[in-house]
């Protein structure tokens, strides 16, 4: 059976079906066991989404992707800058 891939918005839907749930008498383990997903996997999502709304975690996204792409413009400049220094000074 493959792995599933849930989106942002849907880790926070279920995130929140925990928070019913248990509001609701269940215990954790019972509100997690019927999301679908192991208890390790509902405490590293909490960690990375709890207290976010759908908007916030698109945002997130975002921003993650945008900070990935200047990571490596960045390291491209550098690698660049460390090339023409060489070359200048004629260690070729």
């Amino acid at each position: 059976m493959g792995k599933k891939r849930h989106t942002a918005e849907e880790i926070v839907s279920k995130l929140r079906q925990v928070d019913v749930l248990t509001a609701q008498g269940r215990t954790v383990a019972e509100a997690i066991r019927h999301i679908g997903v192991t208890e390790v996997t509902y405490y590293r999502w909490r960690s990375e989404f709890g207290g976010l709304t759908s908007d916030q975690v698109k945002r997130l996204k975002e921003l993650e992707m945008e900070n990935a792409r200047l990571r490596r413009a960045v390291s491209d400049l550098t690698l660049e800058k460390l090339i023409l220094k060489e070359a200048a000074s004629g260690n070729f």
